[in-house]
């Protein structure tokens, strides 16, 4: 814990605001009241006890509190704390009070409760502040590794995700090749859109709402090439509502894993239908329906890189932000999701 090092600029801060404090607490320590009148009384000697109070301060501040409070060694931050403030009240009786009250306050019996009563709230507003401003600084460390580990884990499944669509489509290209088919241009063509799309427009964490539906369309037309003459494929979208986002490749993953068990399990009458639509308040609810042949491949249809990288994506982008439900009935396959989705920002 606090290990990481503070740049010149932090440390150029913290040091403004604890000479600021410092200020401050001087004042209210300099300032005394008589006779329901106030005024500042900042000589020598009131100066020079109260810089013995922030000595100790410090001290505790840059050596006790990383050196034994933060590593969890209590018991010999308390050690070396009772014996610093000790010192300061040592110090202060034994030299300062000597110093300049020779006639007063040094011929009374030392007085070390009524020292120690002056010194204490002044160490701990001092001590306090320091131990408040590493606990912001610690905090803002957390949300920034917190940042980057969740960009990293976002970066990493999309980077599953990518191969793992290509995979898929560059085995029906290299199929359509061998055939010689009329359709592998057109093959080629869909992919390089989707592929461009993947490649260059989905660097940000979110995409235009309208761009992402468009995306989705290309992917269901290269996914139909799939199918040849067996079966049906239906897509059913909202009418547009500009100025909303959407994170990238989200939708795509369900659809291409619809195609996939529905081609592989099945020889005709395959049924495929994406809908798209608003509900309210920028909620938008995707429903991807397909059937599947319940004697080929039932095991694998909730499983697979695709679906799981999906689910943790949505669980690091939309945390209590959607709803996901993938339920198996008879033949049908059938995913509901639903997406609060944000807008522009200004």
């Amino acid at each position: 814990m606090w290990k990481r090092k503070k740049s010149n600029w932090e440390f150029a801060k913290e040091i403004f605001f604890q000479l600021g404090l410092i200020a401050v607490v001087l004042t209210f320590y300099s300032y005394e009241k008589h006779e329901g009148t106030g005024h500042f009384t900042l000589d020598f000697p009131t100066l020079t006890i109260f810089i013995n109070y922030v000595s100790a301060a410090i001290l505790i501040n840059y050596l006790l509190l990383p050196k034994f409070l933060y590593p969890k060694k209590y018991i010999h931050f308390t050690f070396y704390s009772l014996l610093i403030i000790a010192a300061v009240i040592a110090i202060e009786e034994g030299i300062i009070e000597q110093i300049f009250y020779p006639d007063t306050r040094a011929k009374t019996f030392p007085d070390v409760f009524n020292n120690l009563f002056t010194a204490m709230p002044i160490i701990t507003i001092l001590v306090g502040f320091k131990f408040a401003w590493d606990a912001l600084h610690q905090q803002r460390q957390l949300e920034a590794l917190e940042s980057a580990i969740k960009e990293s884990e976002l970066q990493f499944l999309k980077s599953q995700i990518n191969p793992h669509f290509l995979f898929n489509n560059l085995n029906n290209l290299y199929s359509y090749a061998l055939e010689q088919s009329p359709k592998t241009p057109e093959i080629i063509l869909e992919l390089s859109g989707v592929l461009r799309y993947m490649l260059y427009e989905c660097k940000e964490e979110t995409v235009p709402l309208e761009k992402e539906i468009q995306q989705l369309k290309n992917f269901v037309n290269l996914s139909k090439l799939q199918l040849e003459e067996r079966g049906n494929v239906h897509f059913v979208q909202p009418e547009l509502h500009s100025g909303y986002r959407i994170a990238p490749l989200i939708l795509s993953v369900f659809i291409e894993n619809a195609f996939k068990h529905s081609a592989s399990s099945q020889h005709n009458n395959i049924d495929i239908s994406i809908n798209l639509s608003w509900r309210s308040d920028g909620v938008l609810e995707f429903v991807c329906d397909n059937t599947y042949s319940e004697n080929s491949n039932t095991e694998s249809l909730s499983k697979g890189i695709g679906l799981e990288n999906v689910k943790k994506r949505l669980m690091l982008l939309y945390p209590e932000q959607h709803q996901l439900s993938i339920t198996q009935d008879k033949n049908r396959f059938k995913v509901i999701l639903t997406l609060q989705l944000e807008t522009d920002k200004p």
